[in-house]
């Protein structure tokens, strides 16, 4: 594909050169994040490699070298797909049917340190990716290193993603110009009679025509009482007249992965219905407003609660206002009421508002990057408000 929107392989050594520096300053020897297939950021961030069924993972000495590990199965395929020339298999980053490989002569951690300069025993050792650092993984870490001192430092790539770079900044916006694209042909194909797992269907077809990798996250056409829930999976059910639709749709490029949230109505939305939805909507522009660099973080969450308290919306409160986005579409920083940190520029976030009731539920949700003054809409595709199919 000519001109394909992508993150070039020297930013990836830039990457590195940063996650060095940070490492240093934390009197770490070494730095390991470790990836899953469905959260797979750390790794990717820094190889290029994303797995499929096993794990991965990169090693980042102080010196500022780095290493590429992946499961038994994987060598080949991170050889030939990731953007690092050191690349080591450990069975400690197998898949979860948990194959022994009797015949494999594996490689080990103090092989990927070797590699990369770290030596000796009594090291510290810092963990990128703590909730992604499987039990074989830290165990595998243990026994190699029993004397070896083993700290999170999550903040570490906390503070390497959460400005993003011209070309990250580019990837996301490519996404929502697929992702604008699948919304207008879900809302030509819906009718009363399809049901919600088509509708994902015909997006994802337009995604990949378009020049998509993957979904954004597992997109999701939820109707009537399951747009309740703020997490979900599409079903079988048949869409009928008057329900709420909840389209949740999402584009991933070269690892980034925006989304577009938005409700469809099939028919006139009425009453309490119609209230709720609005008042939704609002509270979405409202947070955007409120957007610029400087700005505490805690100090929104905290009037945006208050803003659902005062309309008689608390019990109908689930999370809010923000949360980061990238790599996956829910990342660090999210924005809460205890947020200590200031709004910086070319931070990322998805303006996710969520109202959850007895009967339905209802999203409007895109993404921003933070300016000096305000902020930067990825797309304007919500300016529309409540759309409303007649049919």
């Amino acid at each position: 594909m000519q001109n394909r929107v992508c993150i070039p392989d020297y930013e990836y050594a830039e990457r590195i050169a940063k996650a060095a520096k940070l490492i240093r300053e934390r009197g770490l020897d070494v730095m390991l994040v470790a990836s899953t297939e469905s959260d797979y950021a750390n790794a990717r961030y820094f190889s290029g490699f994303w797995p499929l069924f096993e794990r991965a993972g990169v090693a980042i000495s102080a010196n500022g070298d780095a290493a590429l590990i992946c499961g038994p199965e994987s060598a080949i395929f991170a050889k030939d797909f990731g953007k690092l020339d050191k690349v080591f298999e450990l069975k400690e980053f197998r898949e979860s049917a948990d194959p022994s490989y009797p015949e494999l002569k594996a490689d080990t951690f103090r092989d990927v340190f070797k590699a990369i300069g770290v030596s000796g025993d009594c090291l510290k050792i810092g963990l990128g990716s703590y909730v992604e650092c499987t039990l074989p993984i830290y165990e595998g870490l243990c026994d190699t290193y029993p004397k070896a001192e083993i700290v999170k430092c999550n903040d570490i790539m906390i503070e390497l993603r959460k400005i993003k770079s011209e070309n990250e900044l580019a990837c996301i916006r490519e996404g929502f110009r697929i992702i604008e694209l699948a919304t207008d042909e879900v809302i030509r194909n819906l009718k009363p009679g399809v049901t919600e797992l088509q509708m994902v269907g015909v997006a994802q077809r337009v995604i990949y025509e378009e020049g998509a990798e993957y979904e954004g996250l597992p997109m999701y056409v939820f109707s009537e009482d399951s747009t309740r829930h703020a997490i979900s999976r599409s079903r079988y059910r048949t869409i009928g007249k008057g329900d709420i639709v909840q389209l949740n749709l999402s584009a991933k490029i070269d690892g980034y992965s925006p989304s577009i949230g938005l409700p469809v109505v099939m028919g006139r939305l009425e009453g309490e219905r119609r209230k709720i939805v609005e008042f939704c909507h609002y509270a979405h522009e409202w947070t955007e407003s409120r957007i610029k660099a400087g700005v505490l973080a805690s100090d929104i969450a905290k009037d945006f609660y208050k803003l659902y308290c005062d309309n008689g919306m608390k019990d109908n409160f689930v999370y809010g206002p923000c949360h980061g986005t990238g790599m996956i579409e829910v990342e660090a920083p999210w924005m809460e009421t205890i947020s200590d940190y200031k709004l910086e520029e070319n931070m990322t976030f998805q303006v996710d508002t969520f109202i959850s009731g007895p009967t339905f539920g209802v999203r409007w949700e895109k993404g921003i990057a933070v300016t000096k003054d305000g902020c930067e809409s990825m797309t304007e595709y919500l300016k529309k408000g409540i759309i409303e199919i007649d049919g």
